[in-house]
């Protein structure tokens, strides 16, 4: 059994922390499951209240574990992985989407370039644009948000082919000079918004991983401009890089 060494330099939370962390990651203390109190935890560990708040709070805050007013504290589901050696661009395509029509697609609509800043700088061109939103989830809960901006000027059709569930070859029939074939992505922590905070069944003010991808044609046009938003206490990422 893991014991807390008061002889160690590690804070006596963080040994705490640390010991709850190998439960959780040996199955000790499944998913949704309830830990021990705050009071079962200090006889156990011979360690003070405070310190044991510290150690629960800090893996709350890290989405670790939940609490639950008047029930305990509860063990997080496992975070899902986006690994970023293998994410692309075309990940939340519509476009490059083999089957669009099956999207959890929340809203197709209308938009025009002086109403979103970016589409200017992204497109530069003077266009309507369809801007779909749609969810993605997991473990059936909300784990991103995603919104496809489409020029009509190239795609006219393209609102009543997905109100119409048509799949992606169909959509980019005829349209070989348009089809995407390349990407550029940034990424950054940002907050969630009364919008977002919806969609997403989060609080306002939560932090989330948004992901902006411009998709080009083969020509370097423009022709898909996707903005996604990851819920962090529900995915993390994860980067490989070798020496070469």
């Amino acid at each position: 059994m893991a014991a807390i060494n008061r002889y160690s330099t590690v804070p006596l939370y963080c040994q705490l922390k640390n010991i709850i962390l190998e439960k959780i990651e040996s199955g000790v203390f499944p998913e949704d499951s309830k830990i021990p109190s705050v009071q079962d935890l200090c006889e156990k560990y011979g360690i003070s209240r405070p310190t044991v708040r510290q150690a629960i709070n800090e893996l709350t805050n890290n989405g670790q574990l939940y609490k639950l007013k008047g029930k305990g504290t509860f063990v997080s589901k496992r975070k899902s992985t986006i690994n970023i050696k293998d994410y692309n661009g075309f990940t939340d395509s519509i476009l490059d989407s083999l089957e669009p029509e099956k999207k959890n697609i929340t809203s197709v609509k209308t938009v025009t370039a002086d109403e979103f800043a970016n589409l200017k700088d992204v497109f530069n061109i003077k266009s309507e644009f369809a801007c779909i939103t749609y969810i993605n989830t997991r473990n059936d809960e909300v784990f991103s948000v995603n919104t496809s901006y489409i020029p009509l000027s190239l795609f006219p059709e393209i609102i009543e082919d997905i109100n119409n569930k048509k799949p992606s070859f169909e959509i980019l029939r005829g349209k070989y000079p348009l089809v995407p074939c390349s990407s550029k992505s940034s990424l950054e922590v940002i907050y969630t918004d009364q919008t977002d905070a919806g969609l997403l069944q989060l609080q306002p003010g939560q932090a989330l991983i948004k992901v902006n991808n411009v998709l080009y044609s083969k020509s370097g046009q423009p022709v898909e401009y996707i903005v996604s938003k990851y819920r962090a206490d529900k995915c993390r990422l994860l980067f490989e890089n070798y020496k070469k």
